[in-house]
């Protein structure tokens, strides 16, 4: 941010400022590789810094929960509403109170202004240094992955024991004990995906350290470890569906400004005329409406909630995503007919605020439910030495809906248009059909909604007891290892 204000205030580093008279002649400076070059790194800098901070400051504050105790979890879960909730705020007031200055005073002063915030939350996490809780690395967090993959290849051709009971199986399969020290949830041994379980099948050669360890992870891995890549598996699918919702939120910055634009944008005040907003400000109801609501629902909702289910959060973590993406349906379906009043009127007599209000509105309850629970769910569900990739997730998923929502212009435009015929998203609102169009995303929006409520139905939980597992030892008592597997004569474990 530095660099950035740097770039406005210095003006060797931007080109010259362009008279109105060479700009008719088309004889303005423009600028050199340098300025070029210092933009682009100051730019860079914001992407490496980002990258560190978006997905590092959210698991770290989980990091400070005690999720052992039933009121760490219960401030854990409130946490997350908070945390995006303030975050929401900071971009209102980027888009609004840092837009105005940069507008109305200057540039230098409205990415200086950015800049001195970054030095304050700066000085104020270095202030915390002796307060928090430091989780220590735990080494590679996709080589296990890897491992468990390539293990299991191996073994493909070896029998599970007890195929069809979980306890037994983890009975006889290779679980060392957990390395002291480590913060994470033991998981128990599931039958889903069962092909990985034989990365746990112990045989002869594969030789353990005196810690239990193996020597070579590439052929033996615990089941812990195989446990870890199940929930990623199973979270895959959940995560695709999260796309598709970020597709319908992007086009509240798209082409809902656009709708703005030829619609009536004052807004009366009281003894002081009319204030007349600008069509990209108009998208801000959506951000204000997600911050108002995830304080109610934080402090109203999740009580009612709580007591009527039992839980903690008051719903699932898939619930909650489930409601956000039936909201988002909802939205595009009052988009499309609005828009399709707005093109019948002209939209020049419909109040902007009045009229996109609903459905903005709508989405941003939407993401409230949706996007947090999505920062949740992957938060909770991520193995323990992945919480910072389960960060990076949930920002992969707004580019994904971004890169779909400009993919899905592309097609409908080119389907749609071509030579003399007006296509949906002609650049003349009222020449094309943008109602279709929302009405396509809220279509998409519901099959994608079956799709979340199918894979929700057989999502296990990180940690869940699953059909067959017996908690304790497995079934068989007294019997050691050895017995069961000469029972099943197959393999080794």
């Amino acid at each position: 941010m530095v660099a950035l204000t740097v770039t406005a205030a210095v003006p060797a580093l931007r080109p010259p400022i362009c008279k109105d008279a060479d700009q008719l002649h088309g004889q303005c400076a423009g600028p050199s590789p340098s300025h070029f070059g210092f933009l682009i790194l100051s730019l860079v800098f914001l992407a490496a810094g980002a990258g560190g901070v978006r997905p590092c400051s959210l698991p770290f504050g989980v990091d400070q929960f005690d999720q052992s105790a039933g009121l760490g979890r219960r401030d854990l879960a409130s946490f997350f509403n908070w945390y995006y909730c303030t975050s929401t705020a900071g971009v209102i007031a980027g888009m609004t109170a840092v837009v105005y200055v940069q507008d109305s005073v200057g540039w230098p002063l409205g990415f200086a202004v950015p800049a001195a915030c970054m030095l304050i939350s700066i000085v104020a996490l270095f202030m915390g240094t002796r307060l928090y809780v430091y989780v220590s690395p735990q080494g590679s967090v996709f080589s296990g992955v890897a491992q468990v993959f390539v293990a299991s290849y191996r073994k493909r051709r070896l029998h599970l024991p007890a195929a069809n009971d979980a306890g037994r199986q983890e009975a006889v399969l290779y679980n060392p004990p957990a390395p002291s020290g480590q913060r994470f949830v033991r998981l128990s041994l599931s039958l889903q995906f069962s092909f990985l379980n034989k990365a746990a099948i112990k045989c002869e050669e594969d030789a353990v350290t005196e810690s239990g360890e193996p020597i070579n992870p590439w052929k033996l891995c615990g089941v812990q470890t195989v446990e870890e890549v199940k929930c990623l598996l199973r979270i895959a699918p959940i995560w695709a569906a999260g796309v598709v919702f970020f597709l319908a939120v992007s086009q509240q910055w798209t082409f809902t400004v656009l709708q703005s634009l030829s619609m009536d944008r004052r807004l009366p005040l009281a003894g002081a005329g009319d204030l007349r907003i600008p069509a990209a400000a108009v998208s801000v109801i959506s951000l204000m409406s997600l911050a108002l609501f995830i304080p109610v629902y934080d402090r109203l909702l999740v009580p009612l909630l709580r007591r009527a289910t039992g839980r903690d959060a008051g719903v699932t973590l898939l619930q909650r995503q489930g409601a956000g993406l039936l909201l988002s349906v909802v939205s595009m379906a009052v988009a499309g007919v609005v828009e399709g009043r707005r093109r019948r009127s002209g939209g020049r007599e419909m109040s902007a605020v009045k009229w996109l209000s609903p459905q903005l509105v709508l989405m941003g309850i939407a993401e409230g439910l949706n996007a947090v629970g999505q920062v949740e769910f992957y938060n909770r569900q991520f193995p323990e030495r992945m919480q910072t990739v389960a960060g990076s997730l949930f920002y992969c998923s707004i580019a994904g809906g971004g890169y779909l929502s400009g993919a899905l212009v592309s097609i409908v435009d080119k389907a749609t248009g071509g030579g003399q015929r007006r296509g949906w998203l002609d650049k003349d609102l009222d020449a094309g059909r943008l109602d279709y169009f929302y009405y396509l995303i809220a279509g998409m929006g519901a099959v994608n909604l079956v799709y979340f409520l199918v894979c929700a139905r057989f999502y296990r939980y990180k940690g869940e007891a699953v059909l067959g597992a017996i908690g304790g030892e497995a079934e068989g008592g007294g019997r050691s290892l050895m017995e069961m597997g000469e029972e099943e004569g197959r393999g080794c474990w």
